[in-house]
């Protein structure tokens, strides 16, 4: 048989489905053997048959088979160096061995090498559902790529977008916030100085332009801290918890002593992250604990433990609780559950801390039940990404 190949195909007396085949096999009279049987069983194959990995290449890169089936011993050649020939063509076909002689334990070498399965010559009778088997499964695979390969190009248009949003938010809120200071600053000085000059529903249109323009100032202020975020460039550490919290327990002072709240924590661990986006997410979870509060003096309780390959904290409080329906809508940006005039603020922290704890590939969750105290738990790696940090008190 020449070592250019030889094309076999079989004349089918009725329609069956197409397969195209290369044939690695040296002897004439098995590879017509091979393709009998699958004509048998309801394939019309159109087979390419070759010896010796010039014409294996030639023909496969020409017809593009839908499956090989190699001799494992051939004179010039091995029927496994034909995975060598699709690895590096980067070709996905299926490559069953259909040898006269294999012991088990080479089959089973054979396949974990990347075989996709073998067959005897003196059992062909099987190798027609060896190749159904073989087809089905590259499908499946194939279907699962285009799959993986979709959900890849939305998570970068994804990530392009909020990228995008990010950009546009920073630049937003630190462009206006220019003009605003200029609004805030002239509602104020007309408040100061014709208060009490003019009528009182002129006295009362100053002072909602001037309420407006300082709760706008906060808005944007807080826009900013969030967007800010994603842009942190500072470079992870190893962080002492334990020295963040007495830092973020002598910021909260005046608002501790004020309420007459009761912070306890445990030992705490060391993380990896930025020291301050850490304070940050303390700050605001105590912070929240104790603005709402209920009638009670605040009982704020931090607490860590190890669990896999995280550290899971939890702040607990006493105070007024979340019920199980916001338990989610909490973490959304400006989503507040009460009036302004009830409790102050954007509704921002709790988005800002579940993005940095997502930063580090953590999650953030609250145990809701409304009148009950509520319960916050967020995770955080045990460690930095190539080692376990040195500890920066």
């Amino acid at each position: 048989m020449s070592s250019t190949g030889t094309k076999l195909e079989t004349p089918g007396a009725k329609p069956h489905p197409k397969l195209r085949a290369l044939l690695v096999e040296d002897n004439a009279l098995d590879a017509a053997l091979v393709v009998r049987a699958l004509f048998k069983e309801g394939f019309d194959v159109i087979a390419d048959v070759v010896q010796d990995e010039a014409a294996f290449t030639k023909a496969l890169l020409a017809h593009n088979p839908e499956v090989v089936l190699a001799d494992y011993n051939l004179p010039n050649w091995k029927g496994m160096e034909v995975l060598t020939v699709l690895r590096r063509e980067g070709l996905d076909i299926p490559m069953i061995l259909v040898s006269g002689a294999l012991g088990d334990v080479t089959a089973v070498e054979c396949i974990k090498q990347g075989a996709t399965d073998y067959v005897l010559k003196d059992g062909l009778a099987r190798l027609p559902e060896v190749v159904r088997r073989a087809l089905r499964e590259k499908h499946e695979r194939s279907l699962r790529h285009q799959v993986e390969k979709d959900l890849a190009k939305k998570a970068d248009e994804l990530a392009r977008s909020n990228a995008d949003l990010e950009q546009f938010a920073y630049v937003a809120s630190h462009d206006l916030q220019e003009p605003l200071r200029m609004v805030a600053a002239y509602t104020q000085l007309l408040s100061e100085r014709y208060k009490g000059k003019l009528d009182e529903t002129a006295d009362k249109f100053i002072g909602y332009a001037s309420d407006g323009a300082l709760r706008m100032q906060v808005l944007i202020q807080d826009l900013l801290a969030f967007s800010r975020v994603g842009r942190n460039t500072a470079a992870s550490e190893g962080i002492d918890c334990n020295g963040v919290m007495k830092e973020v327990l002598q910021t909260l002072a005046a608002a501790i002593q004020e309420s007459g709240a009761v912070v306890t924590h445990g030992e705490l661990p060391a993380i990896w992250g930025d020291r301050t986006q850490i304070a940050q997410v303390f700050q605001n979870l105590i912070g929240n604990a104790i603005k709402f509060r209920g009638d009670n003096s605040p009982a704020i309780s931090v607490q860590a433990e190890k669990t896999d390959q995280h550290w899971l904290f939890t702040v607990s409080d006493n105070g007024i609780g979340i019920a199980p329906e916001h338990a989610e809508n909490i973490f959304v940006v400006f989503q507040r559950l009460h009036a302004r005039t009830e409790y102050p603020g954007n509704g921002i922290g709790l988005a800002i801390c579940k993005k940095i704890v997502e930063r580090y590939g953590g999650r953030i969750w609250v145990e809701a039940q409304a009148g009950s105290g509520s319960t916050f738990k967020f995770t955080m790696p045990l460690h930095g990404p190539d080692e376990k940090p040195e500890v920066q008190p």
